[in-house]
């Protein structure tokens, strides 16, 4: 999680291939990307990288592409800023390892929160998400696709496999496995989806009652279900939650059917993010000396939700 980056040396290196105001640079945050802000002519940009471990330059491209697509159809969300050098993606390979880095422009909009937000607001977050789901059902992927449910459950079970003590989280693996078998597709219940359609990632402007978008980098091909199920994950008031499902149905039919499969969807979002987190603390103990002042709370914070996602995989099935 933390190699290459003592010194902020890749972000720096990183930095260098777009123009910004110097000593504007400053990380934002951090966990399988790192996400770092910077200005040009005072304007806030984000620039995002990881390692070719974590994300490969095919899901890169896959994730621009769909960016692409939705903007040209007039979806509102933010777009890559090309490099000095022309380029949407520039390289930076260290002893450490090999990072693909992305600068994106800021979004547009105010930021939201679940112990405030209205039921009017509410309304529109459902529709914006429909109004993506409609889109998806168009989307024909380009020269590379984003993984889809099988990959990444195969991807979890590697992980787990070398964690042989966390034996609920192999059974709570093999439960959700079983269940998707028998989950029917089609083109109108399973496509691209944002799956982290929450509201620190979407910016409400008012005069519009609309959502600019921004992380599309954990999109992925599943039931929009999954979407739906991710987006509501920290939204426990029942009258907010009804308010988003009123604007979503506005757009796109959703089936009681569906609606009742979320808590299972949500258990493969908790499984998913509990072996992200796995893979991101796999040998963090060894570079605690040679970490970056933030990086201990940070690590420290990822076991507390690792150990969360841990509890609920007893939760009856």
């Amino acid at each position: 999680m933390v190699r290459g980056l003592a010194g902020d040396t890749v972000a720096r290196e990183m930095a260098k291939r777009w123009e910004h105001d110097e000593g504007t640079m400053k990380l934002w945050r951090a966990s399988t990307n790192f996400v770092y802000v910077l200005d040009r002519q005072g304007v806030r940009y984000f620039l995002r990288f990881s390692s070719d471990e974590d994300r490969s330059m095919e899901q890169l491209t896959a994730e621009l592409d769909y960016m692409r697509f939705l903007a040209e159809r007039g979806y509102p969300c933010v777009l890559p800023v090309p490099s000095s050098g022309g380029n949407i993606v520039e390289t930076v390979r260290t002893s450490e390892g090999t990072y693909y880095g992305v600068v994106f422009s800021a979004a547009i909009g105010a930021v939201l929160n679940n112990e405030t937000v209205s039921k009017r607001q509410c309304r529109d977050w459902g529709r914006a998400l429909a109004r993506l789901h409609r889109l998806s059902c168009e989307y024909e992927p380009g020269l590379y696709r984003r993984r889809g449910p099988e990959q990444i459950l195969q991807w979890i079970d590697g992980v787990l496999k070398r964690h042989p003590e966390e034996r609920e989280a192999r059974e709570e693996l093999y439960r959700i496995c079983l269940w998707l078998q028998f989950m029917p597709a089609s083109r109108q219940s399973f496509g691209l989806i944002h799956y982290d359609f929450q509201l620190d990632n979407v910016f409400y402007q008012a005069d519009q009652r609309s959502f600019q978008v921004i992380d599309f980098d954990d999109s992925m091909y599943h039931w929009f279900a999954m979407d739906i199920a991710s987006t509501l994950a920290d939204t426990e008031c029942r009258i907010q939650r009804e308010a988003f499902l009123e604007g979503y149905r506005s757009i796109r039919s959703l089936e009681p059917e569906t609606e009742e499969e979320l808590p299972r969807f949500r258990r493969f979002g908790r499984l998913y993010s509990f072996a992200r987190i796995l893979r991101a603390l796999e040998h963090s103990d060894l570079v605690l000396d040679d970490a970056p002042p933030w990086y201990k709370g940070l690590r420290d914070k990822l076991i507390a939700y690792c150990d969360d996602d841990r509890g609920s995989f007893s939760e009856p099935w």
